[in-house]
Formats: C-alpha cells, structure tokens, sequence
C-alpha cells in the first residue's frame, strides 16, 4: 500500500511518499528565515507560505518516491495552527478526489509517536515521549492505534522553554539549536538550575526553569561573558534533559513498557537523546530514537500512521481540521 502524506501543522511545509512503512520520499520546505525576524511563527504568513511550498513539495515527493500508484493521500487534521492546516486538508482531499483516493486524517501526535517504526522494530507496550515547541506528553501506547496520555506540560513546553531561554541568553531563533551547539562546550554543572518534577503525576511544567535562569542573570551581572554563556546553555540543557528523561523512565517502568520511543523538534536534540539513550538502556528498555529528520514535523511520518489505520480496516471518514485535536485510540482492544 502505497501513501502520500501531506503535512502543515505549523510552519514546515512536507509531503512524503510511504509504501508499506518504508520511506521512499520525504521532502520539507522550511520556513525558519521567514519567521525569524518575528521570533517565532506568524500563522497568517505560514498559511501564505503553505500555499506557495505546497505544490512543488508534493511534485518532488511524488518524483522522488518513483513511479506507482497512489493509494490514499493522508493529511494532518491536528493539532497544530488553524489556518496551516486547513491548507493541508483542502490540498490532501482535493488530490485524492482526482485520483479517486481516500484521503486520511491523521493525528500529528500519532505521527511522532509512530515515527521510529519507519527506522526501528518496536515492541508494544511503550511509553512515548513528544516533545516540541508546542507539546510535551507523555503517552502509553498499548498497540498501534491504543493510546492514553498519562500527563502533558502544565504551562510551557520544552521547545517553548528553548526559545525563551535562548531569548534570555541572546540568541537567535529557533534557540533549541543554538543552545544545543553552544552547550558542546560548556559545563552543565556551572549552575544549578532546577528538576521540576511534579509529584504525584506524569505532567511536566518548565516555567519555573525558566524563570530561575532569568534569577540568575539578575543575580548573577555578566554571567554571559566569556565561556559563561556556553557553562548556562549546557545547565540548562541538563535540567531539561534530566527532567524529560527521568519522568519518561519512572512513567515506562510504571507501565510496564518494554521499549521507550520519543518524537517531535526536541527529539534531535543531542543531549536528551544521548542521555535517554544511556539511562534507558540501564534500567532495560530497548530505546527507539527517529533519524532527526524524523523527529521534527515531517509527512512521512503522517503517511505512515495513516497506513497503520488503513492496515487495520477501512479509511475512516475525512474529519474536520482541528487546533486542538486529542490523542484518541482508535484500535480495538
């Protein structure tokens, strides 16, 4: 079964030909430099520049997937920003209607939480982590198409957290990649920044890691100079690092998962996946991180949730574009 995959929750135009859950194209169109200038994504603009990527993503996705019939298009209904999305829905339904093809909509949480089936064999139960500049959940999946979110950030998520922080250090935008690059030579011991841990649940909360390094620069004038901001950028990074990972871990032993799987922009960042990877294999999980292609917001990963659905039975019904679409099972138990 062959799939097109269209996505366009926030401001990264993709499209992706999967066949069978093998990858034979994934083509995204970023749209970093426009958003720059703003610190961070102007919905009006991103629905404009979907509209102008979208045609020549999808023409190069199908080129390089080489030639075979399309099955079915599958597109992202949420959650993600209203008008992106309705982009990617109206294209997806209206390709599929000239190719005579059901059009499939797919959850962008089931898409990160599938995404390291397109690189790796998992083993069901596991606990996934999603983490991005709009998401940090925590979620069982029992099967394919079996989910519960055991908790979600309370306030910021962890990308978000990135980008102010980043703000605070003088950085550019998007700051997960500055700080990344920067922490590399820096001491994650030079400051002591909290673990938030929220007791008694599975939610996260980063604001106040956020506000604590903005305590340290005001108690702390010329923290920045020198090495200084490299030394911040590698205690902060630990902190988030360490709080993702051990409350992933309690929530996979808890479950009783075998393997712990992790998705989203955060995904690639260096520390938590070396840091996950280390600690997960300790306590016994089989540790299944996606290529960071995979990671951020990419159609592959759509396409290839839609052809887990699509596997299981019929195409289910075109639903309507929606910001605040849940996690919902749709497999029987």
């Amino acid at each position: 079964m062959r799939l097109l995959g269209i996505e366009t929750s926030c401001d990264d135009t993709s499209a992706a030909v999967v066949e069978d859950g093998s990858v034979r194209s994934n083509v995204v169109s970023s749209q970093t430099a426009l958003h720059r200038p703003f610190r961070g994504v102007v919905p009006e603009l991103a629905s404009r520049a979907h509209l102008t990527n979208l045609v020549p993503v999808v023409t190069r996705a199908l080129a390089d997937a080489g030639p075979g019939r399309v099955d079915a298009v599958a597109y992202t209904r949420g959650p993600g920003l209203m008008g992106p999305l309705l982009v990617g829905k109206v294209a997806a339904q209206t390709l599929a209607r000239l190719m005579g093809v059901p059009a499939v909509g797919v959850n962008h949480l089931e898409g990160h939480v599938l995404a390291a089936e397109l690189e790796h064999r998992v083993r069901w139960p596991a606990v996934a982590l999603v983490v991005s500049g709009g998401h940090t959940d925590l979620v069982l999946a029992k099967a394919p198409g079996r989910y519960r979110v055991l908790g979600r950030t309370r306030d910021d998520a962890a990308g978000e957290a990135y980008d102010k922080v980043a703000r605070l250090f003088g950085l550019g935008y998007p700051g997960g990649p500055e700080i990344d690059r920067l922490a590399e030579s820096g001491d994650p011991r030079a400051a002591a920044f909290p673990r938030p841990t929220m007791p008694g649940t599975w939610d996260f909360s980063f604001s106040g890691l956020k506000t604590a390094v903005l305590y340290h620069l005001r108690d702390h004038p010329g923290a920045l100079k020198g090495r200084g901001r490299a030394d911040l950028c590698a205690s902060f990074q630990e902190a988030v690092a360490e709080t993702l990972v051990e409350k992933t871990l309690a929530a996979a032993r808890a479950s009783r998962a075998k393997d712990v799987l992790i998705g989203g922009g955060v995904a690639a960042n260096s520390r938590l996946r070396a840091l996950m990877t280390q600690r997960g294999e300790a306590a016994g999980f089989g540790v299944r991180l996606p290529a960071r292609a995979l990671c951020t917001d990419n159609a592959a990963m759509i396409a290839h949730a839609a052809w887990r659905r699509l596997s299981a039975g019929p195409a289910p019904r075109a639903g309507r574009a929606d910001p605040s679409l849940p996690l919902r099972s749709w497999a029987r138990a």
